[in-house]
């Protein structure tokens, strides 16, 4: 059983844990993930289960945050993730999701993210929070909006050749 963050009317978020790893596996190679966010390289199960250690459990334990799994309360079936990234270029932690083709355009990032937002801000005790994304990822440009981030400026991390749009809550 994963420890859960929080819940939703519709939603769990939950921490994960290696046995996500076939959910974790559909996900980095979705189609979205690979566009967006880039390919991690996660060609197994057996990859996924080194994500999720490396990238998520140390978060967890190193940070008191990371990127939760979000599963449907009805039927536990994993569905995406959001939650927190630190990154070394960025003063504070910014809010990352991404979610399963199927379950796109249904209201459930918006419905997570707004819980995650203030779950950052009162449990976490994270101000300001940001968000960065790619101009061309207008989905995600108008989820931030929607759940009350600005576009503030850009950002083009040291070793990228991309600027990223910053978003805070501030």
């Amino acid at each position: 059983m994963n420890e859960k963050i929080l819940e939703t009317e519709r939603l769990l978020l939950e921490k994960a844990s290696i046995n996500d790893s076939k959910f974790f596996f559909e996900l980095l190679n979705s189609p979205n993930w690979i566009e967006h966010i880039g390919d991690r390289g996660i060609k197994s199960e057996t990859h996924a289960i080194t994500y999720i250690k490396k990238s998520l459990l140390t978060s967890y334990s190193s940070k008191g945050y990371g990127l939760y799994k979000v599963s449907l309360k009805n039927t536990q079936a994993p569905i995406g993730i959001c939650g927190f990234v630190k990154r070394e270029y960025l003063k504070n932690p910014d809010i990352g999701f991404a979610i399963l083709p199927d379950y796109e355009g249904k209201g459930y990032m918006t419905e997570i993210a707004i819980a995650t937002l203030a779950y950052g801000k009162s449990n976490l005790g994270i101000h300001p929070i940001y968000a960065i994304t790619t101009a061309e990822n207008s989905r995600s440009c108008m989820l931030l909006t929607k759940i009350g981030l600005s576009e503030i400026g850009k950002i083009q991390p040291p070793d990228s050749k991309i600027k990223f749009l910053l978003f805070s809550n501030e």
